[in-house]
Formats: structure tokens, sequence, C-alpha cells
């Protein structure tokens, strides 16, 4: 199937966006009241739905995005994963972070009775990334870490993978709805005017999209336009640089030029955790050994705006004075060619060109950045914006107390010694960064994906009889909760 084949968008109108965004509103108060039971058995329905359909679903993912199957099929066990991860997050509990601070009537003045704990804040709009088609998308880590605390989702499609999202769309209705789930928690829409309309909708809560950074702004600021803002939980563009210190060059050059070169050209360079910036020493073995590793992508790139996008980076690249190519693979393939180019950390730093060099290019290329000393290395690493990742290879020998800082400042997470494409689901993840990465401090991947969908809320002298469960003196739910200071397990 050729790209002009594939199916195109359906642009849902302005007064269908109104209605399925008051079906959501209606669906609100119907979830917030299910049990935390009760919306798990919702989100593991969903997941052995998709699951049961992943031989219907995988052929027609890899016929609009080009990914092969073996990317895919494990693409959508890490959605199923996903699922069942926040089904197993929301009955542990402690996402609640419920507190109960006891009245302390004789106090100076006298404390009242407090009980905090998280509520979920109303319909959310998922904008669906288009380079991971089952992750990111329909059914992906923002609609399951909503629909797990109870907030209803509106998913945007991605117009790379249409025919997909509508049939996971399906998948996903039919299955809450067997779940027993109320009307209205989940649809989905297509069309970027229908996508402008759900993020301005009085009904919509909050906003969570994976793109780019022109995309997500745009976006951001019609969220924070709004008569009412509403907070947009957005992941824009990350360079994702990585640092190898002369040390580490010396000692294993060779073998990181492997591992770079397979990290920067997985997925023909389209992930958002893509070294996109590598610093290495002058001379370094790494770049003397990267050509051996460079080769065409296989397929093409996802879609038709994402390559040109690509070929537009690497011209502005190629503009800047002092970049020279370092390795080009061969014309064959049916994408673009992989290129890895150079320059040095004194042009790197220079205000004219910086804005230019420290651009995410989406894609199968990567940069090197060449130091001559330390103070080099850290004065480039100043000018980088916010990075998903940030990662360093480096030798026992090394003091790296100066350069870890700068990463530390820069990144949502620092890696050593690895390489940053692959991102685990576990309740310790953080896929977030510093702006341009995201436009908030919380992630968008693990077990905390949830608090950004939450809000706090408080009860003073409430009546036991209107307390939440979480909140409740005996602890029905036997959830941790910190009560008068003290964090405590249901066991203790």
């Amino acid at each position: 199937m050729t790209r002009r084949e594939l199916a195109v968008e359906q642009e849902t109108s302005v007064d269908e966006v109104d209605r399925i965004a008051r079906a959501a509103a209606s669906a609100f108060h119907r979830a917030v009241a299910a049990s935390d039971i009760t919306r798990s058995s919702w989100l593991r329905a969903v997941a052995d739905a998709i699951d049961a359909r992943a031989d219907d679903l995988v052929p027609v993912a890899e016929a609009e995005t080009a990914l092969d199957q073996i990317r895919l099929r494990g693409e959508v066990a890490r959605t199923t994963g996903q699922l069942r991860l926040f089904a197993n997050v929301i009955l542990e509990g402690s996402y609640l972070e419920a507190i109960i601070d006891h009245a302390v009537p004789d106090a100076a003045p006298p404390r009242p009775d407090m009980r905090r704990f998280l509520r979920p804040i109303g319909p959310v709009a998922v904008f669906a990334a288009s380079n991971f088609p089952f992750a990111f998308s329909v059914a992906g880590g923002d609609t399951a870490s909503a629909l797990a605390v109870g907030c209803p989702v509106i998913v945007k499609a991605h117009s790379g993978h249409v025919q997909l999202s509508r049939l996971t769309a399906s998948i996903v209705r039919d299955a809450l709805e067997g779940a027993g789930a109320p009307e209205g928690l989940f649809a989905m829409v297509e069309g970027r005017g229908a996508g402008i309309a759900l993020i301005e909708h009085p009904s919509i809560a909050a906003g969570a999209f994976t793109g780019s950074v022109h995309g997500g702004r745009a976006l951001h600021d019609r969220a924070a336009a709004r008569p009412a803002p509403v907070p947009f939980f957005g992941e824009l563009g990350s360079a994702n640089p990585v640092v190898v210190t002369a040390a580490a060059d010396s000692a294993r050059g060779v073998a990181l030029a492997r591992g770079l070169a397979g990290s920067f050209q997985l997925g023909a360079g389209q992930f958002c955790t893509k070294p996109g910036l590598v610093f290495v020493p002058y001379h370094s073995a790494l770049e003397a050994t990267l050509p051996d590793h460079v080769g065409p992508p296989t397929r093409r790139l996802l879609t038709d705006a994402i390559d040109a996008g690509f070929r537009s980076g690497l011209a502005h690249l190629r503009a800047v004075p002092g970049v020279e190519l370092v390795a080009e693979g061969s014309s064959g393939g049916s994408g673009p060619q992989t290129v890895v180019h150079a320059v040095g950390a004194a042009t790197f730093s220079e205000p004219a060109f910086n804005s230019r060099l420290r651009e995410e290019i989406f894609g199968p290329a990567t940069l090197l950045v060449r130091y001559s000393s330390d103070v080099e290395l850290r004065d480039s690493l100043a000018t980088l914006d916010g990075s998903l990742t940030a990662t360093l290879h480096h030798e026992s020998t090394d003091d790296i107390s100066a350069v870890l800082p700068l990463l530390e400042d820069r990144a949502g997470r620092v890696l050593f010694e690895g390489w940053p494409t692959g991102v685990s689901v576990t309740w310790s993840q953080h896929h977030g960064g510093p702006w341009p990465a995201t436009t908030s401090q919380h992630t968008s991947v693990g077990a905390t994906a949830v608090r950004r969908f939450q809000r706090p809320i408080v009860y003073q002298d409430a009546p036991e009889s209107v307390l939440p469960a979480a909140l409740k003196e005996m602890n029905p739910l036997r959830i941790p909760r910190r009560v008068d200071g003290k964090i405590g397990t249901p066991n203790d």
C-alpha cells in the first residue's frame, strides 16, 4: 500500500465535537464514583481486547506506518502492558496521596481535622503521536493513565495512521461498553479543526500531546488562552545529548560507535529519545569507527511531513559554516539516507549558530560535537535546551563533578554507560524534561503519569459519611496513607 492509497482523515464537525465533549462531561462523575477495582477492570478489558485483535491491528499498522511487524507486535505488548500497569497502580492506592491530620483542639490556634487526597480533573483531550501508533496513540499511555484515575478521554487521531486509529478506537469502545463503563467515557475525533475545537471546548479539563515543538506550542497556547485555562501536558522536541569523555573514548570508542549507530538509527531515527547530539573529543575512536555502522533506513519515514522536516533540518544544519559530513549511508532503500555530521564545540557554542545546531532533526541523523578540552565541553553543554534524556559515558578515573550537574539541569532522565532509546514502563520511569522536551514537570510514561490528571482537594471537619473511601478513618481501601505526619501501610 503506497502512501497515496492510505486513508485520509474525515474531519469531525464542530457540532459533533461539542456532542462528544458534553457526553464526556456527563460520564465524568459516573467514572469518579466508580471504585478503583471497577476502573481497573475497565483497563484490563481494553488490554485483553487489544491483545485478542493483535493479528488484525498489526497488518493495518504496518501498511500505514511502514514499521515492521516485529516492532509493531512489541509495541502492542507494551501498550497492553501499560494498561495493566495502571490497573495495578490504582489498586495499590498510593497514587491518591491520601493524608490525614486529625484535629488538635488544644493547639494554639486550634487545628481542625483535615484530610487531603487527589481527585480526577475531568475529561482529557489526547493528541495521538505519529511514531508510536499503539503506545502513544489511541489506546496509549495518555489514554490509559487518564482513564485509570476516572477521567474520560477524547482522542484526536493522528493523520499518519487513520485506519489503525479507527480500528483501535472501535476495539476500545466495545471493550469499555462490555465492561460496563459509562457511555461517553471514550471517543475519538479526526481532523485539525476538530483538534482545535476539542482543546478549546469548555468541558475539556486538560490536554495531552506528543509531537513537534511547533504543533505542541500552538495547542499549548490555545489551552492557556481559553477563558478558563487548562493544563496542557505536551512532549515536544528533544536532542538527547550524549557525552563521551576522552577516557571513555580511548577505552571503548569502537564499542561506543556500534552502540550509538544502533541507537540513532533505530526505527529510522524516529524515536523521541534518539541521541541527536554526541559530544566527543577531537580525533575520537568513536568518530573514526562510526561510518562502518551507518546504513540506509530499511523503509520510508512515517509521514510525508516527517520526511520533509528531516530534509529541511539537514539543509539548515549543512548551511552552518564548519559542519562536516562524517558518514552517509548508501542511497538504497525507500527512505532518506542515514547521515552523521560533525562540528567543533567552538562553533557549536557561537550564538549565531547554536540555535540551529541544537535543533532536533527527527529521522536517521546525528551530530557529533568535537571538543578539545573540558572547558570547551562544559561551555557547549551550558548552551543546551531541555531534553528528555542525557547520557554520560565515562571511566571511573574521570572527574564528572562539573559535567553531571549540567546534564541534570537539562534532562528528565540521566543515563550512564547506555543509550537512551527504549523507555521502560515502570513505577520509577520519568519521560519528561525542561522545555522544549515537555511543557510540564510531569512524566508521560510510568506509574506517576496519572498525576497529570489529578488535583488536590481537602476535606475540613467533614462528617465520616461524606468522606471518600480513601480518607475514611478505618481505611477501608487498605491503601498507604500519611496520618498525623507518619506514612503508614495497611499492615502497620
